[in-house]
């Protein structure tokens, strides 16, 4: 019985080795899904404003409309932090930056208040951090309000105080007193520039700006990259304290770098292809797991795909498998980063060439038509001399409009790995049993691999087992598949496995069992045949179950091998256990019944003379108590000693000596306490009686 090879073919694809980039797909609607899962509010709020605003801006820029309202309570938590004087320009820059997305109803009189308070901490600051959230929170409050004529008295002199931190390899120090230099410090100097520059009465000094743009690339010169063309920023700080990752540290820098491109003036000439990279970096993650992670990398695209230095563009294909059994067509796409359309351009198949071979060239020089429908770039159609098999597509992005080269970056070349799959014909299949040398035949089967197939065969040691087969492409070409091998299990469950060999023209495979007697460590009987053939192009990989071959081999020699330990089912120990049967001894001989009886009455014998003698003794019920609560306690002693009475009748009858001792002590306490207070009573009525 054929079936398909999922985890085999899984297992190729996951082994196969060229010199391809990884591709790398723009934000995706399971972007959307996991933001909705990361960002979830309790009670209708977020637990901070830091936290709240990062949830809003990825909405945002995601554009999930469904998402949840937490405008209700975070108003009031916004105009709480505005209004308190004991709020910190931290509070405040969290608080404008949620009311620069919620837009809630703050009074015109509270950010007066606070435009005086951060006035005076830009004028006090000795840190890099003190500067940032004061500038930056005065730069919200002039978006958010009327107020056009908000500036900084001295910005040039706020400007050169947070120039002084600078590094001379790009990087910055968070104040004057900390010599380390910091990658995420160089990003949040340069945001904080970007907001004095913004906030400046006056056109700012253009020789500080451009002494800055230095900077920038001194910073890039330290960039790093990635084996697939991504290039990313990893903090240096020895404090592990101040250590992050390079996903917090990239983000920081290209959050300050396209806030200070956006605001200074002249051309900033980085390289594409490392904007491109930052870029590929932030989509080669995938979806991070932890909320801050998340929203460093939407937000970081997002400040990318609206930067003025370059916009990227990333090629992508929905699919890296072509059939050509079901003459699927190639198709790219070229979206920028967030997924929203590219300008008009043209995607040419600069070469294709097979993994095998790099010197030969299937294609070159196509050009790739567009279907505006769907928005997609396609392949007409292979060249008939293309076959299955794993090839590297070259691809070349242009745009049309030549001025719109200033404005987006596209990369060079784009190296991808596509696999063109197909049908494989299996044909001629065979399998023999050879009686010598010479190799006579007898018994000869025909067989099916894509379909059924029962094979009963018996052979001896002096015999040979052939297997042959053809496997052929869609083109007609001889196909030579990753994996091709013949198994053979025993019915005790050792399994042999045995390569089968390319000839040319046919796959063939002669077992000798003279030679394979000691691998088959001398056990005859019936081995089941198994035929398993597979490869990452070949569709309709193969396990088959052929049948099976009846072995008579020789007694195995003393110092034979023996077979190895089958392993044991972890499992097994939790079934069902094997029944035990167990024989109870033979009761022993009872004595006769007259002898039990007889016992029983000299038993019962002290009983009778117990009642005799209370007869002769001249019992009688005079001094029985008359009151009630007396009365009572007496009733209960006898009724507990007729229960005691009772217990040694049921003790000879049916209970054990453990139930009687327990039951008897329940018994005893009763008796002391009810009898010790009618012995009272009757010791009281009796000193009484005495006296009068």
């Amino acid at each position: 019985m054929a079936r398909s090879l999922a985890g085999f073919l899984v297992l190729i694809l996951a082994i196969s080795i060229c010199d391809a980039a990884s591709i790398f797909q723009p934000i995706s609607d399971s972007h959307r899904s996991a933001a909705l899962d990361l960002f979830k509010p309790v009670d209708g709020s977020f637990a901070s404003l830091e936290e709240t605003y990062e949830a809003l801006r990825t909405f945002e820029i995601l554009g999930i409309n469904k998402k949840p309202d937490v405008s209700t309570a975070t108003c009031g938590t916004v105009s709480k932090a505005l209004s308190s004087s004991s709020s910190t320009p931290k509070d405040l820059f969290d608080a404008l930056r949620v009311n620069s997305i919620l837009k809630c109803k703050i009074n015109a009189e509270v950010f007066e208040g606070i435009i005086s308070k951060l006035q005076a901490a830009v004028s006090g600051a000795s840190s890099l951090h003190d500067f940032y959230y004061s500038i930056g929170s005065l730069g919200l409050i002039k978006d958010q309000t009327s107020k056009a004529d908000l500036h900084l008295s001295d910005a040039e002199g706020i400007f050169r105080s947070i120039k002084a931190l600078s590094q001379s390899d790009g990087r910055w120090r968070y104040s004057s007193n900390n010599p380390e230099s910091s990658t995420i410090a160089a990003g949040v100097a340069l945001e904080t520039l970007a907001g004095v520059v913004s906030l400046a009465s006056s056109e700012v000094d253009q020789s500080m700006i451009g002494i800055v743009q230095n900077d920038i690339m001194k910073l890039f010169d330290s960039i790093e990259k990635y084996d697939d063309g991504a290039f990313y920023f990893d903090e240096k700080v020895v404090n592990v304290h101040e250590h992050s990752g390079p996903l917090s540290t990239s983000s920081s820098v290209v959050r300050g770098l396209t806030a200070f491109t956006t605001v200074a003036t002249g051309s900033l000439n980085l390289p594409g292809d490392k904007i491109l990279g930052l870029a590929k970096f932030f989509l080669g993650i995938g979806i991070p797991g932890d909320s801050k992670d998340f929203f460093n990398q939407i937000d970081s695209l997002a400040f990318l795909e609206s930067n003025r230095v370059s916009i990227p563009l990333i090629l992508s294909l929905p699919s890296t498998v072509v059939s050509l059994t079901k003459k699927e067509n190639l198709m790219v796409k070229v979206n920028t980063v967030l997924g929203s359309k590219a300008p008009p351009l043209t995607v040419k198949l600069v070469r294709a060439y097979s993994t095998s071979s790099k010197d030969t060239s299937i294609i070159e020089n196509k050009e790739l038509s567009f279907d505006p429908e769907r928005v997609v770039y396609f392949l007409d159609a292979l060249p008939d001399s293309v076959d299955v098999g794993s090839y590297i597509f070259v691809f070349k992005v242009v745009l049309h409009d030549s001025e719109r080269k200033d404005v987006y970056v596209t990369g060079t070349l784009t190296h991808v790995q596509i696999f063109l799959t197909g049908h494989v014909k299996i044909g001629n299949a065979e399998i023999a049993v050879l009686d010598n040398d010479l190799g006579t035949i007898e018994t000869q089967r025909k067989l099916d691999l894509a379909g059924e197939n029962a094979v009963s065969l018996s052979a001896n040691h002096l015999q040979k087992l052939h297997l042959s087969f053809q496997l052929t492409t869609p083109r007609g070409s001889a196909f030579k598949p990753h994996q091709a091998f013949l198994k053979l299990r025993h019915e005790t469950k050792v399994e042999h496995v045995f390569l089968v060999g390319n000839s040319g023209k046919k796959f063939e495979i002669t077992l000798d069992f003279l030679g394979l007697v000691e691998k088959l460590f001398y056990l005859s009987g019936k081995y089941d045949i198994q035929l398993t053939v597979g490869d990452a192009v070949m569709e309709n990989s193969l396990l088959s179950e052929i049948g099976y071959v009846e072995l008579d081999l020789p007694e195995a020699p003393e110092k034979a091998p023996r077979p190895p330990p089958q392993a044991v089912d972890p499992y097994s120990r939790y079934g069902p256990k094997a029944e035990i049967s167990h024989i109870f001894r033979a009761p022993e001989k009872r004595p006769p019944k007259e002898l039990s009886f007889t016992f029983l009455g000299l038993i019962l014998l002290p009983f009778i003379g117990f009642l005799i003698g209370l007869l002769r003794l001249g019992v009688n019920l005079k001094n029985f108590p008359t009151s009630s609560v007396p009365a009572t306690f007496a009733i209960l002693f006898h009724v507990g000693i007729a229960a005691v009475l009772l217990l040694y009748v049921l003790f000879w009858l049916k209970l054990d000596l453990f139930t009687t001792l327990k039951t008897l002590s329940f018994l005893g306490v009763f008796l002391m306490f009810v009898g010790h207070r009618i012995l009272s009573h009757l010791a009281s009525a009796s000193s009484k009686l005495k006296s009068g």
